[in-house]
């Protein structure tokens, strides 16, 4: 997390002290993480089930009510400033800050009065990892308009529902809500099962004693011709249909077996994927209860392969580095989000992680001309205040 003394700084220097620089009531401070996903991909759409982690990498917000209307706001990282009223019905242009104002106006619309305030915000969530920074920075200011003006009346889940229609109202992103309920409810030392049909969610212990768990960052993406994520769902909509079920949540082995002589090889695939990964969730969430890392990175290749060969949502950078890790010992590893390019995320034993991390920047480089990005994961909390002692 981005020490919160620079964020301080650089607050004081814009907007000016009313009082003791050092007091807890000169300004509130917030911070919300973003997110790995250990397993469960292309299942929420589907009606199933993921099983995302809060990491320490967060959004830290300063801010300081200021008596208006107005919201002045200061990206630091970005070097990007904002101001804009509360009731522009508009909202600010640049679509950085859009964030802001949709999580502003979303927190009217469920009836908590927000004022005008000064902020300056930054953070070291990786932009383009696939671990989320949007939601961090949307479930960031959703917590702390929320205390700061709604005396946290609303509840985690209805903030990460408000981060979710800040991307589908002012961004034109259609996002699930794994990204925001991942921010607002992380646990340090757990991973969570989140059931994407009915809201309910579980944690589950996450004590990888001898292991590390790494993202590697490929640093490309692959825009393909036409719709690739759509063209999925259908194959998905089309099996469940057939199968006279809402979601491909509901449809049994048993009975995607009987339906294949009316499915086309593509369709069948799609569906004997998200089968198969609903299975791997649940094999995970029994290995962790005994803390089985060695199952859990079982699995994760397993629903590599699933993403691989059956769904293809895979590209040739990717392979490579599942592959290399494969080679190097490493215990578990596949690709994370959507596809086509982005992250795998590696669980790899102490032992060899020097080797893994040196072959795989070293053969990647040699191979695609590219340097990868190795990112130390850490499982830490949601969003959170934090208190001026623990700065």
């Amino acid at each position: 997390m981005i020490p919160t003394a620079i964020l301080i700084n650089a607050f004081q220097q814009r907007f000016g002290c009313k009082g003791n620089p050092d007091s807890s009531e000169e300004f509130y401070i917030y911070a919300a993480p973003g997110r790995v996903n250990l397993i469960g991909e292309h299942t929420d759409y589907n009606g199933g089930f993921v099983f995302p982690g809060a990491v320490e990498q967060s959004i830290v917000a300063v801010l300081r009510p200021n008596g208006s209307n107005q919201i002045h706001a200061y990206a630091h990282d970005l070097d990007l400033q904002a101001s804009f009223a509360i009731d522009d019905p508009d909202g600010p242009k640049p679509l950085h800050f859009r964030y802001i104002y949709g999580v502003v106006r979303e927190l009217l619309s469920a009836g908590i009065e927000v004022k005008g305030f000064d902020v300056v915000y930054g953070g070291d969530v990786p932009l383009g990892a696939g671990m989320s920074s949007s939601a961090a920075l949307e479930c960031c200011f959703a917590t702390a308009l929320n205390d700061i003006y709604g005396q946290g009346r609303l509840d985690r889940m209805t903030l990460a529902r408000i981060g979710q229609a800040t991307e589908h109202k002012y961004v034109g992103v259609m996002c699930g809500i794994m990204d925001q309920f991942a921010s607002m409810h992380g646990r340090e030392g757990s991973l969570m099962r989140l059931d994407c049909r009915s809201g309910e969610f579980a944690y589950f212990p996450w004590h990888p004693q001898g292991y590390r768990l790494v993202l590697v960052n490929s640093c490309v993406k692959h825009e393909l011709v036409g719709s690739p994520y759509n063209d999925r769902r259908m194959s998905c909509e089309r099996v469940a249909q057939l199968a006279g079920v809402e979601t491909l949540r509901d449809c049994s082995w048993q009975q995607l077996e009987t339906l294949r002589p009316q499915l086309s090889d593509e369709d069948y695939r799609r569906a004997r994927y998200v089968l198969g990964e609903t299975d791997r969730v649940m094999a995970v969430c029994e290995a962790l209860e005994r803390d089985d890392y060695e199952t859990v990175g079982q699995q994760m290749y397993l629903t590599h392969e699933g993403l691989r060969r059956d769904y293809e949502v895979s590209c040739d950078e990717i392979d490579f580095l599942v592959d290399e890790a494969r080679r190097c010992g490493v215990t578990g590893s596949r690709i994370m989000g959507g596809g086509f390019g982005g992250c795998t995320i590696n669980l790899v034993r102490d032992e060899v992680y020097d080797t893994f991390a040196a072959a795989v920047q070293e053969r990647y480089s040699e191979r695609f001309g590219v340097a990868c990005q190795l990112i130390p994961v850490v499982i830490g909390d949601g969003a959170r205040r934090i208190t001026t002692d623990k700065q």
